[in-house]
């Protein structure tokens, strides 16, 4: 009844909007400036957009679920056609209590961010208008406010000032992250227990607290226990009934996590003690070490790694320092991991939904990947040779600064890869403290060092070795085959990410670069001084395709398999419903675990025509452009990036997760069995 009661008034006061505006014009008790991080965004792009606001002392505003009582603010646009617009994100709110009512509020200064879709013809001034109503109370009274916000941009080339960039930044900081599982909770006798996955060694800041984003389920003025429960976090309050899913924030402090919670079983917290914080750190350290390790078979990094065993053993053999190349070639990789995902890690403190290789969802990244591939091609087909000795493909070149490069080049080539124990360690990297993330993707790219480390720490493994010889030309040739191969792979890749006017100029550009580079072989082996210097032109011109492959528009999306429908969770909720077998799985055109997956299993015919026989619905959600949406779905299986494949049996809950790499014969038992 007070929650009603409450509400009334403050439906009253909303009507009545008009005569308190009379009475009291322009004291709106909470001021709001409509800012854009960039005030000259390029066409086609997005501009994340901030209504800063500060309430004056002693009164507050709300979160988008208000609590017991308040009101959410409303928006409405006013854009450029072709304009698209995404919903508020808001920072961790704070609780106030009033006779009882729990309010979800922001007592000082606050900013939601929003993010607009520049249309990709867009010119000129880019005129933006909001009138934003909202409701403002102090502990006694409330007011309804209205604000008529404007700004206008000016189209230019997405230039962010510094200290703009600085604000957001901050601002950015202080939204809640996606949390990469999914929750459970259960309503019985009007108690509610809810259980989100969290690593034990995450570090939090205080007493956890469960906003409630979705209406209807927690009584919110209830007290909430929270404990820590091993790997999961159960918080256990009164709840009004069960319904289906539920949203919500995970607040630490100021630290917050999304969460999404479907209705199913919940035990209670376990009274044994905890298991120590450091076990969930440890073990994806493991499992990202044993990932990284099996990464070394894949067909683009394995040619730079079988040469640079042989250089190892030349260096042996000749008296050369084999352990001093082994460290250093170690540094360049795990540098490169850690430097990846440092960024990673600070991407998505900053609000952005990624995951690991997020940096292949962009065509410029692509057209890097294969300029660098294709002239490590053709400089193990023979076709140039450079005698410097750091230069990053030179199969005998010897010295830790070729050694650390070729590290660095072999780690970031090898992003485009994923294996086993890969996904779940990399997973949950995202929800580790930022030491422990950096110490897992550091574990990655130990495992991608570790058989060389060995052999330049290890003399009798370099014995095994065979001695060097004129064979190691004719093994160089060979090895040119599956780069050449990455290479076309990595072109197809810019075609269904840029079109084909995307691939046209990377093709180009690895023209340019290859004649510069077989021009300055030539002239090295001439003798000549400052070999290089003539094919600089070409270089340049290759490396200057960067800028014109990211204007070009998008390629279409890739076709899936016969059948398959794209996937999207209301179509997965209607087919669980309805009782069918479910089979999602989520790919990206840069993923070379997945396309090996789907050409060698999930789209051959005998897999077909037993998914078609059962009845088995397939749903392909393609992550080559990075979708938000798909992205937090699959963080919330615990994934940092695809391959996933998840298999939804009719009457389970929970669907289950099979490994990164398929058979046959495990689609085939599923598919009978389901």
């Amino acid at each position: 009844m007070k929650a009603v009661r409450f509400g009334l008034m403050a439906l009253m006061a909303w009507l009545f909007a008009g005569a308190a505006f009379a009475q009291a014009p322009g004291e709106q008790h909470v001021r709001i400036s409509l800012v854009a991080e960039s005030d000259r965004p390029a066409p086609g792009s997005e501009v994340t957009l901030a209504l800063a606001s500060v309430p004056e002392r002693g009164w507050h505003a709300y979160w988008l679920n208000p609590g017991d009582a308040g009101l959410p603010a409303r928006a409405e646009w006013t854009l450029p056609k072709g304009t698209g617009i995404g919903a508020f994100r808001y920072p961790v709110p704070q609780r106030l209590t009033i006779a009882g009512l729990m309010n979800y509020v922001y007592e000082g200064p606050f900013a939601p961010l929003v993010t607009l879709k520049v249309p990709a013809d867009a010119r000129g001034a880019f005129p933006i208008r909001l009138k934003l109503s909202y409701l403002v109370c102090t502990d006694a009274i409330c007011v309804p406010g209205k604000a008529d916000l404007s700004t206008t941009l000016e189209i230019g080339d997405g230039s962010i000032a510094p200290g703009i960039g600085a604000q957001f930044d901050a601002w950015r900081g202080a939204l809640p992250r996606p949390l990469g599982a999914e929750g459970r909770y259960q309503v019985e006798n009007k108690a509610l227990r809810l259980a989100i996955p969290f690593p034990a060694a995450a570090r939090t800041e205080g007493q956890g607290y469960f906003f409630p984003a979705t209406h209807g389920v927690f009584d919110y003025a209830a007290p909430q226990k929270v404990t820590r429960d091993g790997d999961r976090v159960v918080i256990e309050t009164a709840g009004l009934k069960t319904a289906g899913p539920v949203e919500g924030l995970l607040a630490f402090g100021k630290q917050g996590f999304w969460v999404r919670a479907l209705p199913g079983a919940v035990p209670a917290a376990a009274a044994a003690p905890e298991p120590a914080p450091w076990r969930s750190a440890v073990l994806a350290f493991l499992g990202a070490v044993l990932g990284g390790l099996i990464l070394n078979i894949m067909p683009c990094v394995f040619p730079i790694l079988s040469l640079k065993a042989l250089s190892l053993a030349k260096a042996n053999a000749e008296g050369g320092n084999p352990r001093g190349e082994a460290l250093a070639y170690t540094a360049g990789v795990v540098l490169v991991c850690l430097a990846l995902g440092g960024a990673l890690l600070a991407l998505r403190a900053g609000g952005a939904t990624l995951g690991w290789a997020f940096q292949l969802q962009d065509p410029r990244v692509i057209l890097v990947l294969l300029l660098l591939v294709t002239g490590i091609a053709f400089n193990l087909a023979g076709l140039f040779e450079l005698s410097a000795p750091g230069f990053v493909n030179r199969a005998a070149s010897r010295g830790t600064g070729g050694a650390f490069i070729t590290g660095a080049l072999a780690a970031f080539v090898a992003t485009p890869c994923t294996g086993p124990f890969m996904g779940a360690a990399l997973g949950a990297a995202l929800v580790l403290p930022w030491p422990a993330a950096l110490a897992v993707f550091g574990g990655l790219g130990l495992g991608i060092a570790l058989p060389f480390l060995l052999l330049g720490l290890v003399p009798a493994f370099r014995r095994m070795l065979p001695r060097p010889g004129a064979w190691m030309e004719t093994l160089r040739h060979i090895l040119s085959v599956p780069m050449f191969l990455t290479a076309l792979a990595l072109a197809w890749v810019l075609g269904r990410q840029a079109g084909v006017a995307g691939m046209t100029i990377g093709l180009a550009a690895a023209l340019l670069a290859t004649l510069g580079l077989w021009w300055t072989g030539l002239r090295q082996r001439r003798g000549k001084a400052r070999a290089w210097l003539p094919a600089a032109p070409l270089l340049l011109m290759a490396v200057g395709g960067i800028a014109f492959v990211s204007a070009v528009p998008a390629g279409a999306k890739a076709e899936s398999v016969a059948g398959a429908e794209p996937f999207s969770e209301a179509r997965l909720a209607e087919l669980t419903a309805q009782g069918r077998p479910v089979f999602a799985y989520f790919t990206a055109d840069w993923c070379l675990t997945c396309k090996v997956n789907e050409k060698a299993v999930i789209e051959t015919d005998a897999v077909a025509r037993v998914l078609a026989d059962h009845k088995v619905a397939v749903l392909v959600g393609d992550w080559t452009d990075g979708d938000p949406a798909l992205g937090r779905f699959i963080e919330r299986h615990n994934r940092a990036g695809v391959p996933l494949y998840l298999w939804y049996k009719p009457g389970e809950p929970e669907p289950r997760v099979l490994p990164q790499i398929l058979t046959q014969a495990m689609l085939r038992d599923l598919a009978s069995g389901g």
